[in-house]
């Protein structure tokens, strides 16, 4: 069998690192809790990569504190090994992704597990999601899907499909950063095509009215009317309350958004927790499992006291 591949490098380890353990520390909670409560416990990742992840260690200069180190790679796992390791185990996973390198690193990865019931779909995973999601029957199954995109790459649609199950939990790393750039200070410069992928990602036109500042005529002493420019009113924190409400207009419950990095800034993601489920015991529940972990891994000085 030929070899693949499957080394996946990721640009912000502390990035990496927190939103991993955050969700295995709930992936994990969640298959033992719901375990033999429902005949199906799903994981689907729909950005799923490789399955590993490789770190790069750069080589440092010898010093008066110790010799001269060469460039050592570490190999970790990633999103969809974590999820296989997890036990009690869940009953299917489905990993998605459209790069093929990727796809055949995970190809070999199903291989390497035979007796499991793993499903790799290679596409783009909006479609796949919102042609495929509602041809379960979800009333006897219950799964956590994890969305980690590449950019600004979920839409709307796909996030609506998943709510209309009612049995899906939802981690999304949503990318802050990205929205912040589109959403340019000046209205003159967002143009058609950013203006499209803005709208496509919070499934609106009115992020533009809720944003920015109203379109204002002055009129000087000569009678001369002049426009100023419009321009955004929400800074960071005000795009991300933004996109907290829009969430929360199709998800029965959407926990406060946990900040990545987590203690270094600029802030570049917010990692939100959904819920599907309508019903009040599985809200309560899920509210204290994903709270306590969220709250967990903050750092200690911005905790809650």
């Amino acid at each position: 069998m030929t070899e693949v591949d499957d080394s996946h490098e990721f640009g912000s380890e502390d990035v990496t690192e927190t939103k991993l353990r955050l969700l295995e520390e709930y992936i994990q909670a969640f298959a033992t809790a719901l375990r033999g409560k429902f005949p199906r416990i799903w994981y689907i990742d729909a950005f799923a990569g490789t399955g590993s992840r490789t770190i790069r260690i750069g080589a440092t200069d010898a010093n008066m504190f110790g010799e001269a180190k060469e460039e050592t790679v570490d190999r970790k796992r990633g999103s969809a090994r974590i999820a296989l390791d997890v036990q009690p185990h869940f009953d299917r996973l489905i990993f998605m992704e459209q790069r093929k390198k990727h796809y055949d690193a995970l190809m070999e990865l199903r291989q390497q597990h035979p007796q499991r019931d793993i499903f790799v779909l290679q596409g783009d995973a909006n479609d796949i999601i919102q042609s495929q999601l509602h041809l379960a029957d979800w009333r006897g199954t219950r799964a956590v899907i994890f969305l980690d995109p590449y950019g600004m790459n979920v839409d709307w649609k796909t996030l609506e499909c998943i709510a209309a199950t009612g049995a899906i939990d939802v981690w999304y790393l949503f990318s802050l950063s990205g929205l912040f750039r589109q959403a340019a200070r000046n209205i003159s410069g967002i143009d058609q095509h950013k203006r499209a992928a803005i709208t496509r990602m919070l499934g609106t036109s009115e992020w533009e009215s809720e944003l920015y500042q109203r379109e204002e005529v002055f009129t000087d002493l000569f009678g001369t009317e002049s426009k100023h420019e419009r321009q955004r009113i929400a800074d960071v924190a005000g795009l991300e309350r933004y996109v907290t409400r829009r969430l929360r207009t199709i998800f029965p419950m959407v926990l406060e958004p946990f900040a990545l990095p987590p203690v270094r800034r600029p802030q570049i993601f917010s990692l939100y927790f959904a819920l599907s489920n309508k019903d009040p015991k599985a809200i309560g529940l899920a509210k204290k499992i994903a709270g306590h972990i969220l709250n967990s891994g903050k750092p200690s000085h911005s905790r809650s006291r």
